[in-house]
């Protein structure tokens, strides 16, 4: 298996990989191209974004700057809203429901490095799928790492460090993020 099937296979991968890096300078070539482009509320996002991303419904909005790793690997419903700031290392599957908003400096990690320290010199990780339901509130600097599902209607309180699945209709907050209430 090549690392890039190793990957989206979800098993132990090395991102030190000709292919992977490819992969990445192409979408950091379309991150660049959105992050420098006119603005233009219509629009959502440059063209050479809209192509990298997996899917994405109408009415996306995508504000600059934004950061992927591949992009290839983002599903967005549609009237998904990205303040500024955002970073999603889409290693796995990213799947965000319709009318799902972020607020600015909002994260979402699929990579996980390996914990022993030669491993991870050597590059190794696994990457792990993230899910978001429909019409989920992300609040400013939140971080949501990997393998993570969040319900329909959930939110996710500013600065809050998402380590478990959130119920639907949950509200969470803190690091690590846990229940209001």
């Amino acid at each position: 298996m090549t690392e890039r099937e190793k990957m989206e296979a979800g098993e132990w991968y090395c991102c030190l990989d000709p292919e992977l890096d490819g992969l990445r300078a192409t979408a950091r070539r379309a991150v660049h191209a959105h992050n420098t482009s006119e603005p233009d509320g219509r629009a959502g996002m440059a063209p050479a974004l809209r192509a990298l991303l997996g899917n994405a419904g109408h009415d996306c909005l995508i504000e600059a700057p934004f950061h992927c790793a591949y992009g290839l690997n983002i599903h967005l419903g549609s009237g998904v809203y990205f303040n500024a700031g955002c970073t999603i290392l889409d290693t796995a599957r990213v799947q965000i429901g319709d009318g799902s908003m972020f607020g600015p400096q909002a994260q979402i990690y699929c990579a996980q490095h390996a914990k022993d320290p030669v491993d991870r010199a050597r590059g190794l990780e696994i990457a792990r799928p993230v899910t978001i339901g429909q019409n989920v509130w992300v609040g400013g600097g939140s971080i949501i790492l990997p393998g993570v599902t969040i319900g329909d209607h959930a939110i996710v309180g500013a600065g809050a460090v998402v380590t478990k699945d959130v119920a639907a209709g949950c509200t969470v907050i803190g690091n690590p993020a846990r229940a209001m209430g």
